[in-house]
């Protein structure tokens, strides 16, 4: 079956590895701040998303996306009785919010610029974590529960994003994440109470 999260992966790839060896594409996508101040150009919130800055910036969200993703769009339709569009707007709705203290912040800087899908894929895995906060990922090859994860993941975002330097936007895998668990919880606000029992009735599910 031929899923959302399958259709964004493979949008998302072509596009990029097209971009690689395009750089009027990378430019004409990519989340430029003033561009959106000067030219109203808001589509960027979005077409950021469509491309990355290598191949393994690529691949680790999309693969990141594929275990996930396929998982949360599933347990949207099935068991919170979502229609499928939910897990649409999840996804772009994350793109767009991840980036807004970005914009905020760096709105008339010409020098910045970001790229990348991991404000959206923060959200789905923070959404995931959410439902099923207790099941064991691996992370470089190191088995730990989600919700572990999750913290120290925001823990070392917040760090680096107050650090400073690099090309990585870390506020956004922050909002990302953020969008992800409040979006969930508004849309079936009883799954608040879903994740309150699985966090004190441990069950570690690999």
């Amino acid at each position: 079956m031929f899923t959302i999260t399958l259709s964004i992966i493979v949008l998302t790839s072509l596009i990029s590895v097209t971009a690689f060896n395009n750089h009027k594409i990378l430019d004409d996508l990519i989340f430029w701040p003033p561009a959106i101040t000067k030219r109203h150009q808001y589509y960027r919130f979005i077409t950021c998303g469509l491309i990355h800055a290598d191949f393994m910036h690529l691949l680790f969200n999309m693969v990141t996306l594929y275990f996930f993703g396929q998982y949360l769009e599933a347990h949207y339709m099935g068991e919170l009785g979502l229609q499928h569009y939910y897990y649409l707007v999840l996804y772009v709705g994350a793109l767009i919010v991840a980036n807004i203290p970005t914009y905020i912040k760096h709105r008339n800087d010409t020098e910045y610029r970001s790229l990348g899908a991991s404000g959206a894929v923060s959200a789905v895995l923070f959404a995931f974590v959410l439902l099923r906060p207790w099941t064991i990922i691996q992370v470089f090859f190191i088995p730990i529960p989600a919700i572990v994860y999750a913290v120290l993941f925001l823990v070392y975002s917040a760090y680096m994003s107050k650090r400073g330097g690099g090309h990585v936007n870390h506020d956004a895998h922050i909002w990302g994440a953020v969008f992800g668990v409040v979006f969930t919880i508004a849309a079936r606000p009883e799954v608040i109470n879903t994740f309150l029992n699985e966090l004190m009735q441990p069950r570690f599910n690999f």
